[in-house]
């Protein structure tokens, strides 16, 4: 294959590559300006809705529209002239009627929005099974066994349901990080506060934990 043959080959593969990137990019900016037109054409229908409801209003005003309806590209401007000539053509009273109408809608329903904020209780926050087992743990003058543990906390918060393996483990955890010290008596292990003095181990009668 000669080079010029190489040359051409190379620049229409170029070529192919740039002209479905450009078809690429042509079809999603279709895609993107179809979605503007149709929400556009959903404005459209609502102003136009709005021109007519005025309309009606201006001739139960006994007031003779001066143009008619306008053309789609100046729908906005109009509406809006058309919209503060109906308001200038109503009587004060009736403005006034409505405006006070509007400002005791309004007053009624805050009260409403805020019961919510008013009756909301603050919620109580209760203490993690941590904090709990430090502070069996700093009020006790023994080393204490995982199922006395759990059974002490148990019988202070009846409404949480704690039990002995989540005490050990959370408990074992404690003395990782040096807030909780273990002793072994025997086959048996007990925990205490840090830094409180252990006992001589002597055989105990209470439900060991193994």
């Amino acid at each position: 294959m000669s080079e010029g043959t190489s040359t051409a080959t190379g620049l229409t593969s170029q070529y192919i590559a740039q002209v479905a990137s450009d078809l690429e990019g042509n079809l999603k900016e279709q895609e993107r300006i179809g979605t503007e037109i149709a929400a556009l054409q959903e404005q459209l229908a609502a102003l136009q809705q709005d021109h007519s409801v005025l309309v009606n209003i201006q001739q139960a005003l006994g007031v003779t529209p001066a143009l008619e309806a306008p053309p789609a590209t100046s729908e906005r401007a109009t509406t809006s002239s058309a919209q503060q000539k109906a308001e200038a053509s109503v009587p004060r009273k009736r403005r006034a009627r409505k405006t006070t109408a509007a400002k005791n809608s309004t007053t009624d329903t805050k009260p409403a929005a805020e019961k919510p904020a008013l009756t909301a209780a603050p919620k109580k926050t209760q203490p993690t099974l941590v904090e709990l087992i430090r502070r069996h743990l700093a009020g006790q003058n023994e080393p204490r066994s995982a199922a006395e543990i759990s059974t002490a906390l148990s019988q202070a918060h009846p409404e949480r349901n704690i039990k002995t393996k989540v005490v050990r483990v959370t408990t074992e955890g404690l003395v990782a990080k040096s807030q909780a010290q273990r002793t072994k008596q025997g086959a048996s292990v007990f925990y205490s506060a840090p830094g409180a003095t252990t006992p001589p181990a002597t055989e105990r009668s209470e439900t060991t934990d193994r």
